[in-house]
């Protein structure tokens, strides 16, 4: 995260109270990060409003600009202008869609997350990050290289905003139950898939300076163990990463994550291994 040299700031004029802004700004505080606030919008004229924040800002000693734009759709505007900008990372607060309209259209916040070339930090609440703790979610049963990168990810900004936030960071596990089919043995009993994971949690604690008291290894679907935990610690921010399946097709985020957004009650940072990155930001440059 201290590598971040620009943060890109989804503003949204009808809310009095930008969160994603003091997201960026306690962040930016810590980073030095520029700031590139960003108003969607393709009706209304909002330069006075932005030249505003930008002029309290620059006060505050940020390093800041803005811009109001629009492309076919507020994700895809978002994406458009992120590259533009080069920004390491979007910030925007997510207001949830009611569960009909949910059921009927993908909502353009799962769609940010699913073609953003970068990491996305999704404000859900307004409590303070101060003191609090930040919750990684890994998969420590996937130890392919793919994983491997991603948990190094995760778990290191984890590490950046606990430390910017002078908070705790804590490391979820989800894994699998008991599958009587499974062809190995070893797989259907509980006890040794238990045992078997811990093992390979050893192995990343030792990597990762997790304490056990800070570990929470669960057995079950990674959809409900994570807004689990996250409710169980009262977590202010939640890290989860993205692998893809194959390709682009199907989800590419996978149905996890956004399970996951609807019922965190937390912020939520969401990843994506470099591989991801590279084909989003060739898809982003053949438009």
């Amino acid at each position: 995260m201290q590598a971040i040299r620009s943060i890109l700031v989804v503003m949204d004029p009808q809310q009095a109270e930008c969160l994603a802004l003091k997201r960026a700004k306690l962040i930016a505080g810590v980073t030095q990060s520029h700031l590139h606030l960003l108003i969607c919008d393709k009706k209304q004229e909002h330069a006075a409003h932005l030249e505003n924040i930008q002029a309290s800002l620059l006060k505050e000693g940020y390093s800041v600009s803005s811009q109001q734009a629009w492309h076919e759709n507020s994700y895809q505007t978002i994406i458009t202008v992120q590259q533009a900008e080069g920004c390491g990372l979007v910030i925007k607060q997510h207001f949830p869609d009611n569960p009909l309209k949910k059921a009927i259209l993908t909502p353009d916040d799962w769609k940010l997350l699913r073609y953003c070339p970068g990491p996305v930090l999704m404000v859900k609440t307004d409590t303070p990050w101060t003191g609090g703790i930040i919750l990684a979610a890994v998969d420590v049963g996937n130890s392919d290289a793919a994983h491997r990168t991603l948990h190094s990810g995760i778990v290191s900004h984890g590490y950046d905003i606990a430390t910017l936030a002078k908070g705790t960071l804590h490391v979820i596990s989800a894994h699998p139950s008991p599958m009587l089919s499974a062809a190995d043995p070893t797989f259907q009993l509980k006890e040794t898939i238990e045992a078997r994971y811990r093992e390979q949690c050893k192995a990343f604690q030792a990597e990762f300076d997790v304490s056990n008291d800070r570990l929470h290894v669960e057995e079950g679907p990674a959809d409900v163990l994570i807004p689990y935990t996250a409710e169980k610690l009262k977590a202010v921010v939640t890290v989860i990463g993205t692998v893809a399946r194959t390709g682009l097709s199907g989800a590419l985020i996978g149905n996890t994550a956004e399970v996951v957004l609807d019922t965190l009650e937390s912020d939520v940072l969401v990843l994506k291994p470099d591989e991801i990155i590279a084909h989003l930001e060739e898809l982003v440059a053949q438009h």
